[in-house]
């Protein structure tokens, strides 16, 4: 998966932006204001860092040996660098799709309730 179709991903979620809070060359897609995705553009192969259970995140590691690796410049317990171009996108998709749920689980019940009233 390229970063273009990984951006088309994370912005078909609801109530998903996306930023660059930290610089230039990184894209954050946030839901309700909560980072669940970056994307360091310059950074070659193309990566994203997503968050992850962290028992999840130890069996990913293993069975994908250096192209699912700890959290690039993130807490290596909950977050996973994934190295897109190498993995199926049906992976890459799950993957997503389970660090949107664990942030949307983590919003405080007001937000979860906005999000669920989103168009």
């Amino acid at each position: 998966m390229n970063i273009e179709a990984f951006r088309e991903l994370c912005l078909a979620k609801k109530g998903v932006t996306e930023e660059f809070p930290f610089d230039a060359e990184t894209l954050v897609f946030k839901v309700m204001g909560k980072m669940f995705a970056l994307v360091p553009l310059e950074r070659l192969p193309s990566q994203c860092n997503l968050k992850c259970d962290p028992e999840r995140s130890e069996e990913l590691r293993e069975t994908y040996d250096g192209i699912i690796v700890p959290g690039y410049h993130m807490s290596k317990t909950h977050w996973n660098t994934l190295f897109l171009e190498q993995l199926p996108p049906q992976l890459i998709v799950e993957l997503t799709d389970h660090s949107y749920d664990l942030v949307v689980s983590g919003l405080t019940k007001k937000l979860q309730q906005e999000l669920k009233n989103l168009g």
